[in-house]
């Protein structure tokens, strides 16, 4: 049995490579993603050295998107994109409108036809679904306001790419007779048997787009859920997890050859709707590992077909792509979502999430030079586009929040000033306490607590809601910070004082007043996270009593290391209170 398999190969180097690279990048406070790329660079034909095979790690990444999107469905109701309509289809229309405008102008100046300088314009205007979900997931945005509507803008960016990779290849047919994008670009022609035209096209993939979205609601809303629960009953773990890896992948898999819909956005819809069942946490988990494996699959597989040398070769171009995808899209962005009387914190945040590209820009971009359209040179471009953008979107991130303060300042939409945290003499809480208010767009501006000699509840799950009730039933000061909505309302509800936001970052402790709290409770199962927080806080308070949880030895050490005074082991405590449990009843058990 031969063992170098073009499969085995492209897998085992292409994640072997991305591990010592991602970690290199992280060691250098980069993000692994880079390192990811610069594999992806390695693995490819431009450099020396191993080749992978260039068919298979694409169609390897594109599992990564599908159980990515999956994820994020499982965590993003219909009801979330019902109510972020009125911004996300709007804004994501005017956005691409706008950027591909740009696009076009480039491409004429470099003296294409219009038809590649559309395509080119049209593959710079969508961000890339992988890259602006792990932004969002890495600062626990995507259960935010900010997170709905960056995730909706994204689906409406790509139900318009799918109308576009139908609709072009019959504009370039139309337009000039081409016989290769006639055999290519008109499946729907084909199919029917006869020529509905550019507006025929169009409307028959709506109404198939609408069709599937029917399908889903009226039939897998029921169907899905009911599904998943028969697997479940069953009580295998095992069949469990592949009962939701094929339910992602079979419903992306059907909604692609029966209505044309991309893989993404089947297996978006799947999720969304399975959020719906009991089980939708429990599915999140089990398809974790996958999701993040395949997703590194993706970046590596988007490195291999990036040619360096465009970078020297074509320096003037790729500067003018850079400055399209980072700064014309990022400032039509911000000001269509400022245009909706949304923040300036919001504004930024959905600006920083679109300036990249990736996926469906390069499906557009392999179209456009197949249709000969596009020439080679812009194909290259966009690819190097793509992975510099991607490179530089943390940066982005980190730029638009030092820019909040001034930019709202100028804009005169700064949040209400508020007293400062204080040290002495501890102040009860009001029942109805929130530490956030409304200003005049509708958004939650959060307030520093006026708390002290408290406790800072971080999680308000499973575990840190049994501990809130606790800390609450006792009479005990405390707040809980948390950066779920759902979780935020249920805590205020309860008249608990909640800070909405991630604990990961030092402003959200500072709202907590930790220098003048007492303890810091870390009720999160995420090691890494918790890891994060304990460090933040050792150093802003060197007297606070942490406490945190942890599922193994292994996080019990690094916690300890990072400063907490006393880590809970889940299993530790089960054992032993199972133990305590058996030697109480013992005596009882003799005596009868």
């Amino acid at each position: 049995m031969p063992h170098d398999t073009p499969l085995i190969s492209t897998i085992v180097v292409g994640f072997v490579l991305a591990f010592v690279l991602g970690a290199a990048a992280h060691r250098l406070k980069l993000p692994p993603l880079v390192g990811y790329l610069v594999a992806g660079v390695l693995c490819g034909p431009y450099t020396p050295g191993f080749v992978a095979d260039q068919s298979l790690a694409p169609q390897l990444a594109e599992i990564g998107v599908i159980l990515l999107m999956f994820g994020v469905g499982l965590h993003f109701s219909l009801k979330d994109l019902l109510n972020v309509r009125g911004i996300a289809v709007p804004g994501a229309i005017a956005q691409i409108s706008l950027a591909t405008l740009m696009g076009w102008a480039l491409g004429m100046a470099m003296g294409w036809s219009h038809g590649g300088s559309v395509v080119f314009g049209l593959a710079l205007s969508v961000a890339s679904t992988v890259v602006l979900l792990k932004a969002l997931q890495d600062r626990r945005l995507v259960e935010t306001e900010r997170g709905r509507i960056a995730v909706g803008w994204l689906i409406v960016e790509d139900l318009a790419m799918v109308l576009a990779l139908v609709i072009i290849p019959a504009v370039a047919s139309i337009a000039n007779g081409n016989g290769a994008a006639q055999a290519s670009g008109a499946p729907v022609n084909a199919v029917l048997g006869f020529d509905l035209g550019i507006a025929g096209v169009l409307a028959f993939t709506v109404l198939k787009v609408a069709a599937f979205v029917a399908l889903m609601l009226l039939v897998g809303r029921k169907f899905i859920p009911w599904v998943l629960h028969r697997i479940a009953n069953m009580g295998s773990r095992e069949l469990f997890r592949l009962g939701v890896l094929a339910i992602a992948l079979g419903v992306a898999f059907g909604a692609a050859k029966l209505f044309g819909v991309s893989l993404a956005l089947g297996a978006f819809f799947a999720g969304m709707i399975l959020a719906e069942s009991e089980l939708s946490q429990r599915a999140a988990q089990e398809s974790l590992p996958l999701r993040d494996a395949f997703a590194v699959l993706f970046f590596v597989s988007v490195g291999m077909l990036f040619d360096p040398a465009i970078l020297w070769t074509e320096p003037l171009p790729m500067l003018g792509v850079l400055f399209i995808i980072l700064a014309g899209k990022s400032v039509v962005a911000f000001l269509i979502v400022l245009a909706f009387g949304k923040s300036v914190s919001t504004a930024l945040t959905i600006s920083a999430s679109l300036a990249q590209i990736g996926e469906f820009s390069f499906i557009l971009a392999e179209l456009g030079v197949g249709l000969k359209l596009l020439p080679p040179e812009g194909r290259d471009l966009i690819l190097g586009g793509a992975i510099l953008s991607i490179i530089l979107n943390p940066l982005v991130f980190y730029l638009c929040d030092r820019m909040r303060p001034a930019l709202e300042a100028a804009l005169g939409r700064s949040p209400a000033p508020a007293a400062e945290p204080v040290r002495p003499a501890p102040i009860e809480p009001a029942p109805d306490v929130v530490t956030s208010s409304a200003d005049d767009t509708g958004e939650q501006e959060a307030k520093p607590t006026r708390l002290s000699g408290h406790a800072v509840l971080v999680g308000f799950g499973r575990v840190g809601g049994i501990v809130a009730r606790k800390l609450k039933a006792a009479g005990a000061p405390f707040l809980v910070i948390e950066d779920a909505d759902m979780r935020v309302a249920s805590t205020r509800a309860l008249g608990i004082e909640a800070i909405a936001g991630n604990a990961a970052e030092t402003s959200v402790l500072e709202l907590a007043n930790l220098r003048g709290a007492k303890s810091l409770i870390i009720a999160i199962p995420d090691a890494f996270e918790a890891g994060r927080i304990t460090e933040s806080a050792r150093e802003t308070n060197p007297g606070i009593m942490i406490v945190a949880r942890a599922h193994s030895d292994a996080e019990v050490d690094h916690l300890t290391k990072l400063g907490a005074d006393s880590v809970i082991m889940g299993e530790r405590e089960i054992a032993l209170a199972l133990i305590q449990s058996m030697v109480g009843a013992a005596p009882a058990a003799d005596s009868a």
